[in-house]
């Protein structure tokens, strides 16, 4: 297999895991942390899986490795961990799975400081899709990538950045030059980090930080701290809260990833905060004011995934996978059990999270940016759902 000198693929394997006025913004058209039950033994929905070999060296597909011979450490950009599938980029804060053909996994991964996005597939080499411009102050750049609901027949994507002005969402397609979308997101010092994820009826949500004004959260008049509700156009979705206006939801100050069930009817983000981080299920018109977990020892929440009985949700400090288990209800039934847990796991930090199908995430690792990097990251890597093991507290 042909390996560059700045990108190189291994064989997949699977790994544990799992809006204020319009007027102020510029539109451009080119639950309780203690009501826990024990969670119920479910079964999520089967769908097509890509058909991923195991793990040499390992008891079952992302399992600890049983083999005397055991997966040797990474030569440049040559990593023998079949569960990474790209290697040696900088910093993957966003990745957006494609849809898959039950074959195999494509996705696009994000470069927080370059700006740079590329094509990654699970069987062949990476492709430079787009460079987008962008400022990468602070947690500022390129923090979310999220596809257009019509991405089939149009083939854009969506964008979350930082640019010298504001913080903003643009939309390109391959080979295109960006198009501003949603403007005029206030700038700051920090918490300039955001998210995107695309409804299921066709919005775009929009996950924005507080720009280091925690006062902003709060506030009805700032696009800072927000969910907001936007169409593929960058107007406010024409049945949100408030008419004319394109926040969803309130009370946000560094907000690390947002997922939800495939339909739409649940939907999660998570926040990070001084204090402690937590995730929240999204309520339209609602403040994010309680909680759905918290975690004290600030694990540095980032992506997650429904696993319809299971939430799963990566961290960029722990650099584990804490998995929440879920009741019929949606709310938090216990603890989280954490998987790529402990110095062995292999990938370091984790940054961001997209689920592909079914029990199938991707994951982007973000060791050059505060980790311990090895000579093959950044990389891409995909986690399949796998039983957790041990458990953390909040």
């Amino acid at each position: 297999m042909r390996r560059g000198p700045r990108r190189s693929w291994s064989a997949v394997v699977l790994a544990c895991a799992v809006v204020v006025p319009a007027g102020c913004a510029d539109f451009d058209d080119s639950t309780a942390e203690t009501d826990w039950r024990s969670a119920p033994e479910l079964s999520a929905e089967a769908g097509p899986q890509p058909q991923l070999p195991e793990a040499e060296g390992s008891a079952e597909p992302g399992g600890p490795s049983t083999s005397q011979t055991p997966v040797p450490p990474p030569e440049g950009c040559t990593d023998y961990d079949k569960a990474v599938i790209a290697t040696c980029l900088d910093t993957v804060s966003a990745v957006a799975a494609l849809p898959s053909d039950g074959s195999s996994v494509t996705a696009l991964a994000g470069e927080r400081r370059s700006g740079e996005v590329f094509l990654v597939n699970s069987d062949g080499e990476p492709q430079e899709y787009a460079t987008l411009d962008v400022e990468p102050t602070g947690d500022g750049g390129l923090t979310g990538l999220a596809l257009s609901p019509t991405y089939a027949e149009d083939g854009l994507v969506f964008a979350y950045l930082t640019t010298a002005e504001d913080n903003r969402v643009v939309r390109f397609a391959e080979g295109q030059e960006p198009q501003p979308v949603l403007t005029g997101i206030p700038k700051g010092a920090d918490h300039n980090r955001g998210a995107l994820l695309a409804g299921a009826d066709g919005s775009l949500l929009v996950a924005t930080g507080d720009a280091g004004d925690a006062a902003a959260a709060a506030d009805r008049t700032s696009l800072a701290g927000k969910i907001l509700r936007i169409d593929p156009s960058g107007a406010p979705a024409g049945d949100n809260p408030a008419a004319d206006s394109a926040v969803y939801a309130r009370g946000l100050h560094a907000p690390g990833g947002m997922c939800g069930t495939e339909d739409g009817s649940r939907l999660w983000v998570t926040d990070q905060t001084a204090d402690r981080d937590a995730v929240y299920r999204i309520e339209a018109g609602e403040e994010l004011s309680v909680p759905a977990w918290t975690w004290k020892d600030r694990p540095g929440v980032s992506g997650c995934a429904d696993w319809t009985d299971m939430l799963a949700v990566s961290t960029e400090q722990a650099g584990n996978i804490q998995n929440l288990p879920l009741t019929e209800d949606g709310s938090v039934g216990g603890e989280p059990q954490l998987t790529l847990d402990g110095e062995d796991n292999g990938y370091g930090l984790l940054g961001s999270l997209d689920q592909v199908t079914g029990d199938v995430a991707v994951a982007g690792t973000i060791n050059k940016d505060g980790g311990t990097p090895v000579s093959s990251d950044d990389r891409v890597v995909l986690i399949v759902r796998q039983p957790a093991s041990g458990s953390g507290r909040d």
